[in-house]
């Protein structure tokens, strides 16, 4: 099939992102608002909760070298599919889970493991599955962030360790330096 994208929703996009990036296969990570009511949002507006966006991050990959199933096992395994509109300390909608289909085509893999994901947690996972709808890209600065600011202090304490987890979770799906 050659490049597919899927757009995820799992709290600060920061945090995706930077998972993102360093996974072998993944061709191009974006950050994002998406499934709300304005058009080209604001980080500020989004912020408000008035909006309806999500955080998320558009993620571009190589299907001969990743599977969607694969991208979307990091996923549910580098945030809490379990809490509502929360992750950690960061509460709102904005930072609701979703997964948002670029493609009608991926619905059908995303519903399985959203499943599988559902029966793990004992039916606790409030991740939404939509249609991409009312994209847009975040600001210059929110792009690859955690890369450009290892050492500020959200990104010390809250992405980093998702970034641990995944490397020891996922040794294999680690990209070459």
């Amino acid at each position: 099939m050659g490049t597919q994208v899927i757009t995820l929703g799992g709290g600060c996009f920061w945090c995706l992102e930077a998972v993102y990036e360093l996974v072998d296969g993944v061709t191009a990570v974006e950050s994002g608002y998406c499934n709300g009511s304005v058009e080209r949002p604001s980080y500020e507006q989004v912020c408000t909760g008035t909006t309806g966006h999500a955080e998320v991050v558009r993620v571009s990959f190589d299907d001969a070298a990743i599977s969607l199933r694969e991208v979307l096992e990091i996923f549910f395994t580098i945030h809490d599919p379990t809490t509502l509109n929360r992750q950690g300390n960061d509460t709102g909608t904005q930072y609701r889970s979703g997964i948002y289909l670029e493609d009608g085509s991926q619905r059908a893999v995303a519903a399985a493991v959203l499943a599988e994901a559902q029966a793990a947690h004992g039916g606790r996972v409030v991740t939404e599955l939509l249609p991409l709808a009312n994209y847009s890209k975040a600001e210059a600065y929110h792009q690859h962030y955690f890369a450009n600011h290892p050492n500020q202090g959200y990104c010390a304490f809250v992405v980093a360790p998702k970034v641990e987890k995944f490397r020891k979770t996922f040794k294999a799906r680690v990209r070459a330096a």
